[in-house]
């Protein structure tokens, strides 16, 4: 990975750091789950003990580079003071002399937070002068926010070609995890990949083929394979213009001796509703006029029993509409399994991480990813551009 937060300099440094603050908000501006700014404490805790003055800078939603009053960053601001109990001050834009004079003067100890970085469209864009601007309010540059190390924006992949930089102790955690999987994984290694679009995990199931013992499918995507291979699917979800991948997926599993399993049994209903009377399928076939929402009993059961085998685990997507009550048992199942099994497991990917934290299960799985696409381009093989940067 190259230089460490440890090997950069920053006592007395302003140091520059990419967070990730991008929280959700209720409708009175109040931060409603605060994990990602707990996330980033160790990073700036560690930042100020060796003397240096943390500036921090996140986009907060989608503005599109207009200023959108309910995105400021200032609750994201007021939350962070209140963890860190210490002077946290809030700037009104990102950039800009005002801007480069609060950094420049601010006292030992204290934090300043910038305005969201998406206000402006340079951001998004990875202008080089936006990037520029942004270094001015530094010395040194760490990025800590693993979500966006896939975006080859302004703050990510620019700035860290300005000035001296290093991984967050967040970012470290995260790229230790995924080695740990795709380099010297113990076996054996079980992929469980779930979600609506084959589309999406497609290209990340190619590249694990390569190196997993075990994949496991379920949720939607997994009726694009069965309906591939000749089985009624009734009325589920199926992306039919896949059929030559998922042909593909299945070829090389069969080449590498890749055990690929899919539901055997499912939970279905007669239309996609939280209050749908919800029946089990027994066998693969799907009458028409049900869809499947859930895996079933059955499937189940094998899941967990690969499961139990496994010695490294990553997962990455629901078992069925989790979401819905009627509809979850498959995906808590899942959860309970992961967090019960010896095996090294991490968990990426948004509806993933909701589940988790859905069954309270997060403290007992070593891994929770806090970046949806950028853990999912990493399955996929990518080099991220947040971390080539850095390099």
């Amino acid at each position: 990975m190259g230089r460490s937060l440890s090997d950069l300099q920053v006592e007395g440094q302003r140091v520059l750091v990419r967070v990730d603050f991008n929280v959700p908000l209720d409708a009175e501006g109040k931060v409603t789950s605060d994990a990602r700014i707990r996330a980033a404490l160790p990073t700036i805790q560690a930042i100020l003990d060796r003397g240096g003055r943390p500036v921090l800078m996140s986009h907060l939603g989608r503005p599109k580079g207009e200023v959108v009053e309910s995105m400021r960053l200032r609750p994201a601001a007021v939350r962070l003071r209140e963890l860190l109990g210490r002077e946290v001050h809030i700037a009104d834009e990102c950039i800009g002399e005002a801007v480069e004079a609060a950094s420049k003067n601010l006292g030992p100890g204290a934090v300043l937070v910038l305005e969201n970085l998406r206000f402006h469209r340079e951001e998004t864009d990875g202008d080089e002068h936006f990037a520029a601007a942004l270094a001015r309010n530094g010395d040194v540059y760490v990025n800590d926010a693993f979500g966006t190390a896939h975006r080859a924006h302004a703050s990510v992949a620019g700035v860290a070609k300005l000035l001296p930089g290093a991984p967050g102790l967040l970012m470290e955690k995260e790229i230790r995890a995924f080695s740990k999987v795709l380099e010297a994984p113990d076996r054996p290694l079980v992929a469980v990949l779930g979600g609506a679009k084959v589309s999406d995990k497609l290209p990340v199931l190619l590249h694990l083929v390569e190196k997993v013992d075990v994949v496991i499918v379920g949720g939607a995507m997994a009726y694009t394979f069965l309906a591939q291979a000749g089985v009624p699917i009734g009325d589920s979800l199926c992306e039919r213009e896949l059929f030559d991948e998922a042909a593909r997926v299945r070829a090389l599993c069969e080449e590498r001796g890749v055990k690929l399993m899919l539901p055997t049994d499912h939970v279905v209903a007669e239309r996609f509703a939280a209050d749908a009377a919800a029946e089990v399928v027994d066998g693969q076939a799907i009458p028409d006029g049900r869809m499947a929402l859930d895996i079933g009993p059955a499937t189940v059961a094998a899941y967990r029993e690969a499961l139990a085998e496994a010695r490294t685990i990553v997962w990455n997507g629901p078992m069925g509409v989790f979401e819905m009550e009627a509809f979850r048992k498959g995906t808590e199942a899942i959860a309970e399994a992961v967090a019960a099994s010896p095996a090294f497991s991490v968990v990426g990917g948004g509806d993933s991480v909701a589940a988790v934290e859905l069954c309270g299960l997060g403290d007992r799985i070593d891994h929770v990813s806090t970046g949806g696409g950028a853990s999912l381009e990493l399955l996929e093989g990518k080099d991220l551009p947040g971390l080539a940067a850095l390099r």
